[in-house]
């Protein structure tokens, strides 16, 4: 795979929609796969780190950042306590605790930076990443290798969607996979869930 972009292609006016959505699902359905067949052992341990942390905190930028929120929001529906990295609650990690994060380079600065702090903590570092070479990955206790493009990856040979476009899709797949297993491992029903919803919308 190499970074920068190739020729520019040519304009369609009347690109299907539907089009889009079929080449979208194709991809994604090409990378669970892939995840199932290769990376399954790690998002086992990776479910497992999680579920048994006292307290989870999630770290990622942009629409990575964004994709995991929604899995932050599961957990805690789950009932297990959960921070997002950034906001003005979220506490100091320490002992025992697990940052899961998500980077598609495994390079982001301020995420390969909350890595080291937290492992300094004490805490485990989980990831999500293009990069099984990356710091983040070298940090990381647990990595799952997410068989996408990075965002800087123009060549369209891992992806031919947009700026990591598959990567971000993949981080919100993976989180719902690790929320439903957790989910059944736990035995509770979605009506003893279901309280935990946001009631001041």
């Amino acid at each position: 795979m190499t970074d920068g972009s190739t020729d520019t292609a040519p304009a369609r006016p009347d690109a299907p929609t539907t089009d889009s959505l079929a080449a979208i699902g194709a991809e994604l359905s090409g990378l669970v796969e892939r995840v199932v067949a290769d990376q399954g052992d790690a998002l086992d341990a990776l479910a497992a780190a999680v579920g048994g942390a006292p307290r989870v905190f999630v770290h990622g930028t942009g629409r990575s950042g964004l994709a995991l929120q929604m899995t932050a929001m599961r957990l805690m529906h789950l009932g297990l306590t959960v921070h997002v990295v950034g906001e003005v609650t979220s506490p100091a990690i320490g002992e025992g605790d697990v940052l899961l994060t998500a980077s598609g380079s495994g390079t982001t600065g301020g995420i390969v930076r909350a890595a080291e702090t937290a492992r300094d903590a004490g805490a485990r570092v989980v990831a999500l990443t293009t990069d099984a070479g990356s710091p983040l990955a070298d940090l990381a206790e647990v990595v799952v290798v997410v068989p996408a493009a990075g965002k800087q990856d123009r060549s369209g040979q891992a992806s031919a969607q947009y700026a990591g476009g598959l990567f971000e899709q993949a981080v919100v797949l993976l989180g719902d996979a690790v929320f439903d297993a957790l989910w059944h491992r736990s035995g509770a029903t979605a009506d003893e869930l279901w309280p935990r919803h946001a009631n001041l919308e």
